[in-house]
């Protein structure tokens, strides 16, 4: 390839920016407690960027790692306060909110920003099976250990999982992508 030409292409490549992110589904409506106590639904996310996850509070394995990541994503978007991040817990039945809390506490959460979300374990279930198509909350405690970013219009954009090498940069650089989206019509 000639010289002029290698150039044109690597200019024309490097103005092209980022595809769309794929739109991989919708999470519905929903109605859960926060660690504060509070009703939180999905209307209260709705025209933010969200990042989300499911832990459980007495996790020996991924949880903590996964909560440590999340504290990561909080960090990295502290400048952007519009972003919010949510961990549906996978054990409703310890994880009340004064537990929530307790944990937010000890990651660091910062209040407004990152969610600890309980409720009814069927509809965590549902959320977490038909919503995220992640993992089923039945009280086996097992789930995912990916992380999925969500639209300002609630649509699911992308999952990482968390024990890929590279998946912090992929989900901040995909994040920053959709933060620059045209905002679309909230539901």
């Amino acid at each position: 390839m000639k010289p002029g030409l290698l150039i044109l292409v690597l200019i024309l490549t490097g103005c092209a920016g980022n595809r769309p992110l794929p739109v991989l589904g919708e999470v519905p409506k929903f109605q859960l407690t926060a660690q504060t106590g509070d009703t939180f639904d999905r209307g209260s996310l709705v025209g933010h960027v969200w990042v989300a996850d499911f832990i459980f509070t007495t996790c020996p394995g991924p949880c903590p790692r996964m909560s440590s990541q999340m504290r990561q994503v909080q960090t990295a978007t502290a400048n952007t306060p519009d972003v919010k991040l949510v961990s549906f817990t996978v054990d409703p039945a310890h994880d009340t909110p004064p537990v929530l809390a307790a944990y937010a506490k000890h990651f660091l959460a910062e209040p407004g920003r990152w969610y600890f979300l309980t409720g009814a374990q069927n509809s965590l279930n549902d959320l977490g099976l038909n919503g995220f198509k992640l993992n089923a909350v039945d009280g086996s405690l097992d789930h995912s250990t990916r992380f999925v970013l969500v639209d300002r219009a609630a649509r699911i954009r992308g999952y990482y999982a968390s024990s890929d090498d590279d998946f912090m940069k992929r989900l901040l650089d995909d994040l920053r992508q959709v933060e620059r989206e045209k905002p679309q019509p909230t539901l």
